[in-house]
């Protein structure tokens, strides 16, 4: 990886932490002008301990931080321990051992519960589909068992797209562009994975838009999914998807909402009502990715 894609990162999380959330008063630390988004370098600079030139000039990729100031940093920004990993793996320095964790726990599982009417799904930090809840399968969400990668998120969207799943252009490049930028921070965090290292090898020769994204990857700042679901009952449900972020178990959670008071919520529970699903179905799997 390059200093640039460190300082990008850099950047991104000190534009994204608010004055209180680094322990700092709302008017931020002793200066005039324009409150701009998060905190301004100076403001980071001096938290970390570290000059504002020196702030600007590593957020401009001219600058190889040693590992204490990488820590320091992430300590000023009070990042979590993935964006702190991350941070790491860009510097150069070690990052995470191991497998990606696979395994939803009881409070993930019981989460996927509690979304009831509204279809959702947890997935490991390598996009693969770990649980389903009863409204996604009723959604028309479930999926064969004959490949590896049936449940694999980025798989099935940049290689084996579904017919029943359509999104414009706009909103496919957006999808996409989480997707990757995901899947990427992922390898950097578990680089002795081999089932992680043959999925994203197997996406790059088979995706062109895929190995682009890798090679070139665009800054994300929200995951976006507005997807027309179509079922075959009936006609075609939009929803729009949040992920969210499940730490104690490192997994995301998947949830699709319609518009409220829409027809798309109401074919929605509809659907849902209609399916006898079973409430949360764990998901196996029996292939590397």
């Amino acid at each position: 990886m390059s200093l640039s894609d460190l300082g990008a990162a850099v950047r991104r999380l000190r534009e994204h932490t608010e004055p209180a959330t680094a322990g700092l008063p709302a008017g931020g630390l002793r200066h005039t002008g324009r409150r701009v988004r998060g905190l301004r370098r100076e403001e980071l600079a001096e938290l970390a301990g570290v000059s504002a030139d020196y702030v600007r000039r590593l957020e401009q990729g001219r600058r190889h931080p040693s590992a204490g100031v990488v820590t320091a940093i992430a300590r000023a920004l009070r990042v979590g321990r993935a964006d702190y990993e991350r941070l790491c793996a860009l510097a150069g320095y070690a990052a995470v051992d191991g497998q990606v964790p696979r395994e939803a726990g009881t409070a993930a599982m019981r989460l996927l519960e509690r979304f009831d009417g509204t279809p959702a799904f947890l997935t490991d930090a390598a996009w693969n589909v770990v649980a389903v809840n009863g409204a996604w399968l009723a959604l028309g969400g479930g999926t064969t068992a004959g490949s590896a990668r049936d449940w694999n998120v980025a798989w099935r969207t940049f290689c084996d797209a579904r017919a029943e799943i359509g999104r414009t252009d706009e909103h496919t490049a957006r999808f996409q562009a989480s997707l990757a930028a995901r899947l990427r921070d992922t390898h950097l965090r578990y680089p002795a994975d081999a089932s992680l290292a043959e999925l994203v090898d197997e996406l790059r020769s088979t995706s062109r838009p895929f190995d682009t994204l890798w090679r070139t990857p665009k800054t994300v700042s929200a995951y976006e999914n507005r997807a027309a679901f179509r079922h075959p009952d009936g006609d075609d449900i939009t929803l729009d998807g949040t992920l969210l972020d499940v730490p104690g178990d490192g997994l995301m959670a998947v949830v699709l909402t319609a518009a409220p008071g829409s027809a798309d919520a109401a074919r929605l529970a509809e659907v849902v009502r209609a399916s006898g699903a079973p409430a949360v179905v764990k998901v196996g799997q029996t292939g590397p990715g």
